[in-house]
């Protein structure tokens, strides 16, 4: 399929591309890049007014396939992936059973293939989430798995983990850590003036900040690259700004809820807005908001992690999460680039070419000759967000009802479009 898209506003920050023109897709790559082509192509697509970026690379996402398909499975979450312009996303291993093994990683990859996203799977550091036993990394790595992690909980073990890093580098690949002590974790939000006035048990910013800096000295010492998943404590942020600035290898993420609300919203005792790490209070907020201008963030993740209605009916008791792919990019469009605080390169920057290069994938650029996975972003647009028409099977979204500003409009994945609102 050759599809022609024509009068857009073309943002590559990977070739320092900002320039009005065109785009040609033939046989799943970008063919040609520049202005007034002519082409005989099977879709042409007026897209005066719209942005044309790289197809977003969200590289926390919780697909609970297999296992609890009642939640998501990788089909209908690569739909949702599709409404929100992600074309490649990081499949994270703490599924029921845990993709710990060769035979679970290929039923992901098999399934993957009819998705309307590309699905890479993240392995488990240790053999069911244990933190114990390390899993063969050689052989998860030949069968195509691109990361280690045992997101959902941390490897308690600093020689466990310590041996991660090395095993990982051996092999090409890199870990990505639940940065939690959980000797100080177990609460069900932040621990604040709101966790005191709702009287429920609460987790101090510290359980975050001591288990960066047991990341951060694991990487100093041993010279291997460690990520840091979905950061939200400022001093966290102060830990992995100060490590960077020393040499360390060391890279980081946060998700959209937490540079756009705070735990007050807990005050509604709503479970959507419960997630772990919890939302934080807004000076650690302002930081966010601070690191993601400074560089100190790389990365833009959703950490999309689907539950029922049935499951996040009890504010107490529901399992922390929420979903974030169809959101993302509006919902970081309307805090970052809105708001001034960023440019939308560097918004691009934070959720395709950045996320890319840290999982070492071809992605997150609109060169010639790069795989045709993008986006039409209409930045004009302004939406609610209404749960009954997001895709996917679970709604748990902290954005429901907000007004948010831009909206993905067309995408292409693999050279098709998977999601077109244009007709």
């Amino acid at each position: 399929m050759t599809i022609l898209i024509k009068n857009a506003k073309i943002v590559d920050p990977a070739n320092k591309l900002k320039i009005y023109g065109d785009i040609l897709i033939a046989n799943g790559v970008i063919e040609k890049v520049g202005a007034d082509i002519v082409c005989d192509a099977d879709r042409v697509i007026n897209a005066d007014g719209m942005t044309a970026m790289p197809g977003l690379v969200d590289m926390h996402v919780h697909l609970r396939d297999p296992g609890q398909e009642y939640k998501e499975d990788i089909i209908t979450g690569c739909e949702a992936a599709a409404c929100g312009g992600v074309t490649c996303l990081a499949a994270m291993p703490n599924t029921s059973p845990t993709s710990d093994n060769v035979e679970i990683i290929q039923y992901i990859l098999n399934k993957a293939q009819s998705a309307n996203s590309r699905v890479y799977p993240v392995a488990a550091i240790t053999k069911g989430l244990k933190g114990e036993e390390l899993t063969d990394f050689a052989e998860l790595k030949k069968t195509g798995v691109i990361a280690f992690t045992d997101d959902g909980r941390p490897v308690e073990s600093a020689s466990v983990m310590r041996n991660a890093l090395f095993l990982a580098q051996k092999v090409g690949s890199l870990i990505l850590s639940h940065s939690e002590d959980l000797t100080l974790a177990g609460g069900i939000m932040n621990e604040g003036v709101v966790s005191q006035n709702l009287v429920v048990k609460a987790t101090p910013n510290a359980a975050e900040d001591v288990a960066v800096a047991r990341e951060i000295a694991l990487s100093a010492s041993t010279s291997c690259p460690m990520h840091i998943c979905h950061v939200s404590s400022k001093n966290a942020l102060k830990l992995i700004r100060t490590a960077k600035n020393d040499g360390v290898q060391v890279t980081c993420e946060t998700g959209p809820h937490y540079f756009t609300f705070t735990d007050e919203q807990l005050y509604k005792r709503d479970a959507d807005f419960r997630m772990n790490p919890p939302l934080r209070a807004e000076e650690d907020r302002q930081e966010l908001l601070k690191a993601i201008a400074d560089g100190t963030i790389d990365a833009i993740a959703t950490d999309h992690a689907p539950h029922s209605p049935e499951d996040k009916a009890d504010f107490e008791k529901a399992p922390n999460g929420v979903v974030g792919m169809q959101t993302s990019l509006s919902a970081s469009y309307t805090a970052l680039v809105k708001s001034n605080l960023i440019s939308m390169d560097r918004l691009v920057e934070l959720m395709c070419l950045n996320p890319a290069k840290i999982l070492k994938l071809p992605y997150g650029t609109l060169s010639v000759g790069a795989p045709a996975d993008m986006v039409l972003f209409d930045e004009n647009a302004e939406w609610v967000v209404r749960t009954e028409e997001l895709a996917g099977k679970s709604h748990n979204t902290p954005f429901k009802n907000m007004k948010l500003y831009g909206k993905v409009v067309a995408t292409v994945c693999r050279g098709e479009i998977v999601f077109d609102s244009l007709k």
